[in-house]
């Protein structure tokens, strides 16, 4: 095999350089979480008001992705520029909130309004920065520490490894916070609802055919009608019911293996007594890998008490974008 030309060569090992540089950081920041970070959450936890993140320049990106990040997993937050916090967004920040302040530095002279407002109105302020002698790390009522690690450009400059730190340090907070509020994935449905995330946690209620549309007749019906039933409804199967609950299922593979005679079968001696059901509570998405691990195209759904409330077919699936 050829040898890669040298230019190459050396523009991969720097990628990979700089992967493990973040990647030791990130090892040694699991293993040295800083020392407020419980008390922080324990104040964001219990406040009566918004989480709110402010930063500028590489932080204030990855702060707008943090508030972003605790809003959808169930802390209400929002990300305030620090510059326009001097210009009348300070009015968003209440007595009741709790503020997080992103700077590697600890200097940036933009987020000083922001200190002085959380400071004149007993606002709790946590600090996200790597240096502990810094005006901001010395004005924080909680101090998230980050490790002290070589920046992985070349030149030491270029916010990388701190940024990919904050950023880490961020999800950590909102997934702990998230776990601790038993945040579950219907609330995460609720924040979600556009976009092939918002399509798989969607319910089966939300999906599924109801009423005239359910392909449904009594257990003891003639042959003919289940025929008439399979072909008008289009769904590939005929439910049949005793006593309002579900009795068995027949599809077109049962009708191609009793082709004999079949107008003279009774439909229950040829169905299947154990088809494949879901709750009408069900996500979609786990439907889905029960369509797709049993190897049918219809899923029938009955309710606690086994009685038939509606079916779900393959297309249906793939209309709302779950597949």
């Amino acid at each position: 095999m050829p040898s890669l030309p040298l230019v190459l060569e050396e523009t991969l090992a720097s990628a990979r350089r700089v992967l493990k540089t973040e990647a030791d950081a990130l090892a040694f920041m699991s293993d040295n979480l800083p020392e407020d970070f419980a008390a922080a959450l324990d104040r964001i936890y219990s406040t009566e008001g918004r989480l709110i993140v402010s930063g500028i320049g590489k932080s204030g990106h990855i702060g707008r992705k943090m508030a972003a990040t605790f809003a959808s997993t169930g802390t209400t937050s929002f990300f305030v520029h620090a510059s326009e916090a001097s210009h009348g967004d300070l009015g968003m920040v209440t007595q009741q909130d709790v503020v997080i302040l992103i700077s590697n530095s600890g200097e940036t002279s933009e987020l000083r309004d922001m200190v002085y407002h959380t400071q004149r109105f007993s606002i709790p302020m946590i600090a996200i920065t790597s240096n502990p002698e810094s005006t901001l790390a010395r004005a924080a009522d909680y101090l998230l520490l980050l490790p002290k690690w070589p920046e992985a450009c070349p030149i030491g400059k270029a916010p990388t490894t701190s940024t990919t730190l904050t950023l880490a340090l961020g999800d950590a907070m909102a997934v702990a916070l998230m776990e601790r509020r038993g945040f579950l994935a219907d609330d995460f449905g609720v924040f979600h609802p556009g976009g092939k995330l918002g399509a798989q946690m969607r319910k089966v209620s939300d999906l599924m055919h109801t009423g005239a549309a359910v392909p449904a007749l009594a257990h003891d019906a003639p042959m003919h009608d289940v025929l008439l039933t399979m072909t008008s409804k289009g769904f590939g199967i005929a439910a049949l019911t005793r006593e309002g609950r579900l009795f068995g299922v027949i599809t077109d593979g049962d009708l191609r293996r009793n082709m004999d005679n079949l107008m003279q079968h009774a439909p229950a001696s040829i169905a299947n007594r154990a088809p494949v059901t879901v709750p009408a509570d069900y996500l979609a998405a786990e439907a889905l890998a029960l369509l797709n691990d049993r190897k049918v195209s219809a899923l029938l759904v009955v309710d606690p008490d086994d009685r038939l409330i509606g079916v779900l077919h393959m297309h249906d699936f793939l209309r709302a974008g779950v597949m």
